[in-house]
């Protein structure tokens, strides 16, 4: 099996007003999403991102807060999975929660390296 990473964007992590009991509920969902993902054998490991990161860029290595200009584009985190294909990828992440919020998931190949 090839390996992918998913990267999340948006979704409960950013959603004003959310409630802690609903954001409770929905880490529920994430919990029986990646237990089925492991079930299946997809070997899913990740982790959540929270904010007040930096970002360093170009030859001049300037810092700055982010380049975000919307919550919604903000990276809240990232899942690495083991699946047959890409199209299998993007189908195991149509079952992820973050739909839910409005969120949206990145589905990239991960290269070897060495």
């Amino acid at each position: 099996m090839a390996k992918f990473i998913y990267v999340f964007r948006g979704g409960a992590f950013v959603e004003k007003g959310l409630s802690a009991s609903a954001m409770q509920e929905h880490l529920k969902l994430w919990g029986a999403w990646m237990g089925e993902l492991a079930k299946q054998g997809h070997q899913p490991a990740g982790n959540a991102v929270h904010d007040g990161g930096r970002t360093i860029r170009g030859k001049k290595k300037v810092v700055t807060d982010g380049p975000y200009a919307e919550l919604k584009d903000l990276v809240t985190g990232n899942l690495a999975v083991e699946a047959a294909s890409l199209d299998k990828a993007v189908d195991l992440a149509l079952g992820c929660p973050i739909y839910i919020y409005d969120g949206s998931v990145e589905v990239r190949p991960v290269q070897q390296v060495g």
